[in-house]
């Protein structure tokens, strides 16, 4: 299973401590309500003549226990009784299966990261130093396979026996959401082409659209496009490997790059695979067979064609390569636009020369090279489940590991390992589960290549399909969109306007775009679904604004 973001939380913590103010007085009305009843029940359970009862003082504090936690409940919803939120309750009894599942990936499960690292990119890739939402961040994670646990019974039969419903509710009476959003969206902060769409994500029925199926370039918000086609064509357990070979003959190691974008030479490597562990299990093999002496070539064979992206040089992303290190970052920089190396490949490879020769190998300048069909696996290094992956590339926008996922699900449908292999394999990925593809088009994985087109019925229909339970492979696109006001892209947003930790969404910017897209909770309890994309936009912050505004006051609706 995905455990939460442990990491962002942390870092969240003086936030949380801020938004937690505005409940206590709620919380205090609630005790001091329930107060004369506590009274009463103490009183009952008072000791009647003929001595104390040890059963009666229990009785009575168990009760006024009950008592004020029942409050406590009801003032933190929206919960049920049974402890679980109400959304998720009517979503999963709201889908009648015979049988449950054992969604979990077992082991242990990755954190989320939270580098906020495009709360501010409002420039245009193709500038020197600009870009979209760009960014990555370092943390760890790891998970092993699933476990064996069996099937879990159905959620109808179990929630209706501790008095849940089996059906979702609609929504309380209250105003459209065409008279809460129309307004909103009619902001001329957010240029002159606007749309959005909202379904409620547990039916993925339509609530609100305007201009659903109009393509807008989606900037970053391609990358939940990725995530569900890298997600369907290699599974949540998938992870890339990194290995040194020994080359026939016995006198050449080569690394053999596995197209792992999370791959580091840090000394902590967070979880994350690492050059220097490579480097000690290849010292260790080449020791066991006498060599202290070897040729180092580097294979990155893996991809194809040109690896520089179409915008061209950029600090927003590096050549794409199936071999690099730490995203070719050479400022020591986690996340964010930064400088990076003209050739990712070759510093990684003679970063793991550096790191064999402080093991006692002695090697030369590394050349680029091919791994023959023969070679001998020395050592392998994984990285974690491609769910950590993605959850990292969502949460922090990340643009290297996007390119990355694009070209593994071209080399995983048969397509040719370039841009536009990696771009057409998306689209036919979301072509195989369904997806209304009518005015999208892909031209890569990150969103940087302003000819990209999605819908906002796109975006909400790839929403909705991560939540269906006949898709838990998906899941790992909702877990890992950004927390309003906690996380990632929206760590510094929200953290003001009562939707902090309601809303969570995937956002998208480039010169004159703006977009979000993402899930929110209404003051119903449904789970809905939003996407809202803007093109023209005067000034990116205040777009930003605009878009924040919307999604705030979808959270806060009740709306039929």
């Amino acid at each position: 299973m995905v455990v939460p973001e442990l990491r962002g939380w942390r870092a969240a913590r003086p936030r949380l401590a801020r938004l937690a103010r505005p409940a206590r007085d709620r919380l205090g009305r609630v005790v001091r309500s329930a107060a004369p009843r506590v009274v009463r029940l103490t009183a009952a359970a008072r000791p009647r003549p003929g001595g104390p009862r040890t059963w009666q003082y229990t009785a009575g504090a168990a009760a006024a226990g009950l008592a004020l936690a029942a409050g406590a409940v009801a003032a933190a919803g929206p919960w049920d009784s049974t402890g679980q939120r109400t959304a998720e309750r009517d979503r999963a009894g709201a889908m009648e299966r015979a049988g449950g599942a054992d969604h979990g990936r077992g082991g242990r499960a990755p954190a989320s990261f939270s580098d906020p690292s495009d709360a501010s990119d409002a420039s245009d890739p193709s500038d020197s130093g600009a870009g979209s939402d760009s960014g990555s961040g370092s943390g760890s994670g790891s998970g092993d396979g699933p476990d064996g646990g069996g099937a879990a019974p159905s959620a109808a039969p179990v929630l209706a026996a501790v008095g849940g419903g089996a059906s979702v509710r609609p929504a309380a009476g209250g105003p459209s959401l065409a008279s809460v959003l129309d307004p909103l969206l009619k902001d001329p902060a957010l240029g002159a082409r606007r749309s959005a769409v909202v379904v409620d994500a547990a039916t993925g029925r339509r609530l609100y659209g305007q201009g659903a199926g109009d393509g807008f370039t989606p900037a970053s918000t391609t990358k939940i496009a990725t995530a569900v086609a890298a997600l369907s064509a290699l599974g949540p357990d998938h992870r890339f490997t990194t290995r040194a070979a020994l080359a026939p003959g016995g006198r050449e190691v080569v690394l053999v790059g596995g197209g792992d974008p999370t791959l580091t030479a840090r000394r902590d490597a967070q979880g994350w695979a690492g050059l220097r562990t490579l480097a000690d299990r290849t010292a260790a093999a080449l020791a066991r067979r006498g060599l202290t002496r070897v040729t180092l070539s580097y294979d990155t064979s893996l991809y194809a064609g040109p690896d520089l992206h179409p915008i061209g040089v950029n600090d927003n992303l590096a050549r794409v390569t199936a071999l690099t290190a730490d995203e070719g970052r050479s400022d020591g920089s986690v996340g964010g636009p930064a400088p990076r190396a003209a050739d990712p490949a070759a510093e990684a490879a003679r970063a793991f020369g550096r790191f064999l020769a402080a093991r006692g190998v002695h090697t030369a300048d590394p050349v680029p090279g091919k791994a023959a069909a023969r070679a001998q696996t020395l050592a392998t290094v994984a990285s974690p489940p491609l769910s950590a992956v993605v959850e990292r590339m969502l949460t922090n926008s990340d643009n290297d590991i996007a390119e990355a996922l694009a070209r593994q699900t071209a080399a995983a449908t048969g397509e040719r390992t370039d841009f536009a292999g990696g771009a057409r394999a998306i689209g036919a990925r979301l072509a195989k589960l369904g997806l209304p593809l009518a005015g999208a088009a892909f031209h890569d994985g990150s969103g940087l290549d302003r000819a990209d087109r999605l819908t906002p019925g796109l975006l909400t229909a790839l929403l909705h399909e991560a939540a269906e339970p006949a898709h838990p492979e998906l899941r790992p696109v909702l877990t890992g969109l950004p927390v309003a006001a906690f996380t990632g892209t929206l760590a510094d947003r929200y953290a003001h306007d009562g939707a902090a930790g309601i809303v969570r969404a995937k956002t998208g910017t480039l010169t004159g775009v703006n977009a979000l897209a993402g899930t929110a909770v209404d003051r119903d309890g449904r789970l809905l679904a939003f996407a809202f994309l803007t093109e023209g936009a005067p000034a990116p912050g205040a777009a930003q604004s605009a878009l924040d505004k919307a999604a705030t006051a979808l959270a806060a609706c009740g709306c039929g």
